[in-house]
């Protein structure tokens, strides 16, 4: 495993439609764990694969709830209720603003055996998934925020 760059906000990358995943190789299978670690570090909660610089529809999440997402081609099959609260993204590092996204979300994807499921999630879990999915057709969250980006508090810049 090893810990891979960040692109940050202003990246054409970032701004780019990512490419299903036809099949699981050992170059995408050490990309996973790379992104695992690379997230871990960064101290957050779900890194998508455009955000190391690969154009895949790849994203790994872990809101500590005991599990750890991998979504591969993933499909936002259902969004209902609402949220709204502070959000940051390790590609713009320093910053949070307020979003509002689905309290609940039903994705459809792929495992890292590529194998379907389905995942529902609420609260945090929902907004990650929502966020990273975003990603993965070239947007920000920073293009959501409710009035002003803010520079996060060091609390926030902790957890």
């Amino acid at each position: 495993m090893a810990l891979r760059e960040i692109r940050k906000q202003g990246d054409p990358i970032l701004n780019k439609e990512c490419k299903p995943v036809k099949e699981m190789t050992p170059r995408i299978r050490e990309l996973i764990e790379d992104m695992f670690e690379t997230m871990y570090e960064g101290n957050g909660c779900g890194l998508a694969a455009p955000q190391v610089g690969i154009l895949k529809q790849i994203t790994v999440i872990d809101v500590e709830d005991g599990n750890q997402y991998v979504l591969i081609n993933p499909e936002i099959l259902e969004e209902s209720g609402s949220q709204t609260g502070e959000e940051g993204c390790l590609s713009v590092p320093g910053y949070s603003g307020v979003v509002t996204r689905a309290q609940h979300v039903k994705v459809r994807a792929l495992d890292e055996n590529m194998e379907p499921f389905e995942l529902e999630g609420e609260d945090l879990l929902a907004r990650c998934i929502l966020h990273e999915c975003d990603h993965l057709h070239g947007h920000l969250f920073t293009e959501k925020v409710e009035g002003e980006l803010h520079t996060a508090g060091e609390e926030e810049e902790e957890a």
